[in-house]
């Protein structure tokens, strides 16, 4: 089965060799992302980081033909636990009712000091 590489118009460009997205079959697996905008810009503040990687997130899964409600698993990776309930309000006023499945680690160091970066999988 061959996959397509999904790319985002609203999403940040891809700072490596890696594309924003793969859609195999049913299956759509985003790249993560961190708090960087179209413009090249940072995010640092850890409500509106979190809001634009979900928000740039989606848009790669709507890119491959998904929806918010077809998000079945977030993993999420952030500098300090200590955000976590920041990060959970957004998150769920994000996803409402749709709850999709979800990892959230702590760690060590992300790109340019970000405070969170994140990746979907999503079934169409």
């Amino acid at each position: 089965m061959k996959s397509q590489e999904l790319v985002s118009k609203e999403a940040s460009p891809a700072l490596g060799p890696y594309c924003h997205g793969r859609k195999c079959g049913n299956i759509i697996i985003t790249s993560g992302q961190i708090p960087l905008t179209k413009d090249g810009k940072y995010v640092y503040e850890i409500k509106a980081a979190t809001e634009l990687v979900l928000n740039n997130l989606l848009s790669i899964v709507e890119a491959g033909g998904g929806t918010k409600e077809s998000v079945a698993r977030v993993d999420m990776f952030v500098n300090n636990l200590d955000d976590f309930a920041a990060i959970n309000e957004v998150y769920g006023g994000f996803f409402g009712e749709h709850k999709p499945t979800r990892v959230c680690v702590q760690v060590e160091a992300l790109p340019s000091n970000v405070p969170l970066e994140a990746s979907m999988m999503a079934f169409v």
